[in-house]
Parts: C-alpha cells; sequence; structure tokens
C-alpha cells in the first residue's frame, strides 16, 4: 500500500495548488481527479471557457460600435463552431500546463473518483492508499430549482451555456448573479434575444446597491432584458419551444414567457457525494458545507477540507487561497487567508468588481463611513476609448482606512486590485489618493474617488 504525507481529493484551483505548493515544502503528494482533465470546474466548464466566450463574443459586439471611430465593417459574422473550438483550445492547453506543473513538483496524479473509508485512507477504484493528512478540495456543482429537471439541451446549466451549437433565439436566463449575466451578455452579444429573471427586485445579490444599479442600467443598455421580482415555477415543453410559469413576488400574479432555451443559474452546491463524510462523521451543515476550524480541518483529526465545499465565497481564487494556507499550517507554518479581502469579479461589460463591505452592510451595523465616488464619465482615458459607464465607489472609515471598494467599469477586475492591496496594508483613501497615478489611465478614477471620500476630487 502507498503511503503519502498528504493525499488531496479534488484536481481544481484549490486542489492542484495546494498539491504544487505542499510538494514545495517537502511533502509527497498524491491528487485524486476523477475528470479526463485538471483544473475542475474553473477551468473545465466554468471561469476560463466562460471567460474565451466572453472575449470572442465582445470582439464581435464592438463591429457595431466601430463606426463612431470612423471605421467601416461589412459583412461581419460568427463563425459558432470556431469560436467554441478556440474555447476548447485554451481549456486543453491549460489543462496540460497543470499535468507539467505536477510531474515538474513531483506530485503523484491518480485518476479516478475518491472516497475515504477511514482516517488516513482514500480509496480510488480497487486500491487503498494510505496518508497522514487528507484534503477535501471537490468544489461545486450546480443547483436547479424543485421540479425543474437540467437536461444540457434545452434547459441548461452553465455546462450546457457554453456548448450550444448554435444561438438561440430567445434565452431565458434565471437568476441575475455572477454567472447568469455573464453567459447572458455572451450569447446576447452573439444575436439572442436575452431576458434575465430575477426572485430579487435588484440584480447582483451581495454586491454595493447602487453599482448594480449602474450594471443593469449598461447591461439593459447592451441588449438584456431583465424581469425582476418573479419567481420560475415550472418550465414546459412545447412543440415550439419551452413556456415557462412566473409568479409575481409579493403579487397574486401569474405570468408566462415563452423561449427556445433556458438558462438555470440560481447557484452553486458543495460536491460531496460519495466521499463516505456521513460514515466517517465528518460534519456537514445544513447546507451541504463541510464544517472546518481556523486551520481548515474537519470534525475528523486528519481531514481537511477547503474551497467550494466549505463555508465562504465560492470563488476559484478563494480556494487556492484556502489551499496555500493549510498546507503551509500544515508544515507548521503560519498560513492565514483575509476573506474580507477577497476580491469578487463579474466579467460582464461593464465589468464589476467588489472587495469588503458594501454600503448596505455599514449601514445595517451602524457604522460611521464616509464615501467617495467618481464616475467614468468624467475620466479623460474613458472618454477616449467610449468606455464611459460606471463609477468606483470608495467606503472609509472616519480615519480614513477603506472598509470596502465598489466598480463597475471597463477593466474593473484589474482596477480592483489596488484597493485590495491598500486594504490588506491597512492603507487609507488619503495614502491611495497620494499615489501618482498615470494619466490618462482608468486608474485615475481610483484616486479621483479616494479623493472625493475626504471632500477633495479634482475633477468631479
Amino acid at each position: 500500500m502507498t503511503t503519502y504525507d498528504l493525499i488531496i481529493i479534488g484536481g481544481g484551483p484549490g486542489g492542484y495548488v495546494a498539491a504544487i505548493r505542499a510538494a514545495q515544502l517537502g511533502m509527497k503528494v498524491a491528487c485524486v481527479e476523477g475528470r479526463a482533465a485538471l483544473g475542475g470546474t474553473c477551468l473545465n466548464v466554468g471561469c476560463i471557457p466562460s471567460k474565451a466566450l466572453l472575449t470572442s463574443s465582445a470582439k464581435y459586439a464592438e463591429l457595431s460600435h466601430l463606426s463612431s471611430h470612423g471605421i467601416a465593417v461589412e459583412g461581419a459574422s460568427v463563425d459558432l463552431g470556431a469560436m467554441m473550438g478556440r474555447k476548447d483550445k485554451i481549456v486543453g492547453d491549460l489543462t496540460k500546463g497543470i499535468a507539467f506543473l505536477f510531474k515538474k513538483n513531483g506530485v503523484d496524479l491518480i485518476e479516478g473518483w475518491a472516497s475515504i473509508p477511514a482516517a488516513g485512507q482514500v480509496r480510488v477504484g480497487d486500491d487503498l492508499y494510505e496518508a497522514n493528512d487528507i484534503l477535501i478540495a471537490t468544489g461545486s456543482e450546480p443547483t436547479s430549482l424543485n421540479g425543474i429537471e437540467i437536461d444540457e439541451q434545452d434547459i441548461l446549466s452553465s455546462t450546457g451555456a457554453i456548448a450550444l451549437e448554435s444561438v438561440p433565439e430567445h434565452l431565458a436566463v434565471i437568476g441575475a448573479g455572477v454567472i447568469g449575466l455573464e453567459l447572458g451578455q455572451v450569447w446576447a452579444r452573439l444575436g439572442a434575444k436575452v431576458t434575465v429573471v430575477e426572485y430579487l427586485d435588484r440584480v447582483l445579490p451581495g454586491i454595493d446597491g447602487e453599482i448594480a444599479k449602474l450594471a443593469q442600467r449598461a447591461l439593459s443598455k447592451r441588449g438584456l432584458k431583465f424581469q425582476l421580482g418573479r419567481a420560475l415555477k415550472s418550465v414546459e415543453k412545447t412543440d415550439t419551444g419551452l413556456t415557462l410559469t412566473m409568479d409575481r413576488v409579493g403579487k397574486d400574479k401569474e405570468e408566462v414567457m415563452e423561449a427556445d432555451k433556458v438558462l438555470i443559474a440560481v447557484g452553486r452546491r458543495p460536491v460531496t457525494r460519495g466521499l463516505g463524510l456521513e460514515d466517517l462523521g465528518v460534519a456537514v451543515n445544513p447546507r451541504g458545507f463541510i464544517e472546518v476550524d481556523g486551520t481548515f480541518q474537519t470534525s475528523v483529526s486528519g481531514v481537511y477540507a477547503i474551497g467550494d465545499c466549505v463555508p465562504g465565497p465560492m470563488l476559484a481564487h478563494k480556494a487556492e487561497e484556502d489551499g496555500v494556507a493549510c498546507v503551509e499550517m500544515l508544515a507548521g507554518q503560519a498560513g492565514h487567508v483575509d476573506y474580507n479581502t477577497v476580491p469578487g469579479v463579474v466579467y460582464t461589460d461593464p465589468e464589476v468588481a467588489s472587495v469588503g463591505l458594501t454600503e448596505e452592510a455599514l449601514k445595517e451595523t451602524g457604522t460611521e463611513y464616509w464615501v467617495g465616488k467618481f464616475a467614468f464619465m468624467a475620466n479623460s482615458r474613458a472618454r477616449s476609448t467610449g468606455e464611459t459607464d460606471g463609477a468606483v465607489k470608495v467606503l472609509a472609515d472616519t480615519d480614513g482606512k477603506i472598509l470596502g471598494a465598489h466598480i463597475c467599469g471597463a477593466h474593473g477586475g484589474d482596477l480592483i486590485a489596488e484597493l485590495v492591496l491598500a486594504m490588506t496594508k491597512g492603507a487609507t483613501v488619503a495614502e491611495v489618493a497620494a499615489t501618482c497615478h498615470a494619466h490618462p489611465a482608468m486608474g485615475e478614477a481610483v484616486k479621483e474617488a479616494c479623493l472625493d471620500a475626504m471632500g477633495r476630487a479634482i475633477h468631479a
């Protein structure tokens, strides 16, 4: 029987990064993965393929706006097969890259689906392996609604929505969160009528409300239709397509919508089935997440868990940080993750990026705060590129320490990094504002928002 210092179950972002870091720390490591390729949901059917399609569809959509630049483009068309082929090649190249990194760092890859028959043991098929420690990094999967079955043909999860063979005439997206808006915009750019249906009276739950409104306004300008405050009851297949029945939330009214494809994007759930957690005695909360302590250890000694299968933000980069912190603590080092400075990004056009507390959260706790805002309409670089939708919003305590930052705008996912670093280092809005920013650049909006928080904005 082969014995390891650490066996990691799951080769997604958290799992493979943890495996490589553990090997760097001198551990004998194996990673168990049941997919045909490494990278987990993120790389194979999530973050990476969706961003590839967002990029391709954005280039096509941009053609219709080039006339304002004095550029005429005629006869442009979409080759969906080629677009999907590009996406698949990106995924394939990156999964091969992880396999190369495993070989480079001496990580053993065990192919197959794992279970944990006892602490210190992992079974894969007919083979049994021993480990001093076991790390569960099995990630998450799309969830559906009661009574609605995802078939990936007509009723889709995100997995089916990144692999359609033709552009739907009318795509109904159920859920106005990150996945629904990103994939909805992909297909709207390629010519589909897209209607986003959301139970709440707003888009992007959890994002600062003011920034979410800016995002909805911008996405509406780009062709997405929104039906808020509606609960999907059923989807019926007919000879002509799909019939959706919805209830108006808080009203005694039923509505019907016709579509030819439906994307269910109402959230994700941990993947823990088949591991044998119940028999092992691993505590799981009512929502299915594995309960862990500050060292990522479960209720069973020697069994750890990270990423999407434990409570917290379901983000690939959060899982990576979890994985590194966990194995560094196993090696006797001081691993740590500050979840208040984990950013989130929605890769729509415009992008939406957020870190720290929202204004709603500050009001709820009665915290005194400063707020600074700067619209991209007043930014010279944004005006020159035509990317003027949105704004930067910074929230700080009355000493100027940054508590949260929120951006709706082009390159928001890149611009938020400066504010994440500022929060991590305990910097104030005055210190960020005192930093010289290149001109003309989108980043000047960050400086101006920090100035505005102190009542000193120059260009507002």
